[in-house]
């Protein structure tokens, strides 16, 4: 996340006329920083100068500053803020504009540049030694939708999913005799993710395998499980990142 800060100091060496930007100028100020994945969050005296915006505009710094009980000095900072990122528009002895524009370009960003690490979780690994009986038992033990099977070097080497233990064990009467190795699905089969790659790349190709899980593995060491990545998880985390931005909406 880049500090308001940096950004404050960078335009205003840029540009003399800081306090009355154009909206044009304004874009391209900071697009820059969002290519590169910085983010942006307003504090709440920002979120409180852009509701008195909006009930008062045009509205001039010093009755914006007089609202709020502050000088208008104080304020300097966050209405350059509010002005580079576009929130807010000023003309000289006008005053300022809400520009109409939400935070949701700001979030964007943020929401789909995260990495898969962020929200991984701790895979569940079992040897290829294990009977598919009891990896159906480990699954609904530990409810969860699939199992890694790893080698003595603790190397992945294969994935087994909910449907492939219920198909087998349901149609085969072996199954307490069945090494999980027999049926799992093997290496180059398997689809796996890094944990700096994006939760949106996770996403794309759970959707175009069709399946609901994803390794995530070392960088380095493609053999080597660190987490996993889950629909169920993806899924929740765009819910919650989508309510936030609606609870924070103005």
């Amino acid at each position: 996340m880049i500090r308001q800060e940096e950004i404050f100091k960078k335009n205003s060496r840029q540009n003399p006329l800081l306090h009355f930007p154009r909206r044009k100028y304004i874009i391209n100020s900071i697009s820059h920083l969002i290519k590169e994945g910085d983010t942006l969050e307003l504090t709440k005296r920002q979120l409180k100068i852009i509701e008195i915006v909006k009930d008062n505009q045009p509205i001039s710094g010093e009755t914006i500053a007089k609202k709020l009980g502050f000088s208008r000095a104080t304020l300097r900072n966050d209405l350059s803020i509010l002005t580079m990122t576009g929130l807010l528009d000023a003309r000289p002895k006008v005053g300022y504009f809400y520009t109409g524009q939400t935070v949701e370009p700001l979030l964007f960003d943020k929401l789909y540049h995260a990495k898969v690490a962020e929200i991984m979780i701790p895979p569940l690994m079992i040897e290829q030694s294990v009977s598919v009986y009891d990896a159906v038992t480990t699954l609904f033990m530990y409810d969860v939708g699939s199992l890694y099977v790893k080698n003595a070097e603790e190397e992945l080497i294969g994935v087994l999913s909910r449907k492939d233990l219920l198909r087998f064990a349901i149609s085969n009467s072996a199954a307490e005799k069945t090494p999980v190795a027999m049926i799992m699905t093997r290496m180059p089969n398997i689809v796996t993710i890094t944990a700096d790659q994006t939760i949106l790349t996770a996403g794309t190709l759970l959707a175009r395998h069709e399946i609901d899980t994803l390794p995530v593995v070392d960088a380095e060491n493609p053999k080597k499980v660190i987490g996993k990545i889950t629909k169920s998880k993806i899924m929740n985390y765009y819910i919650q990142a989508g309510n936030a931005i609606e609870n924070n909406q103005f």
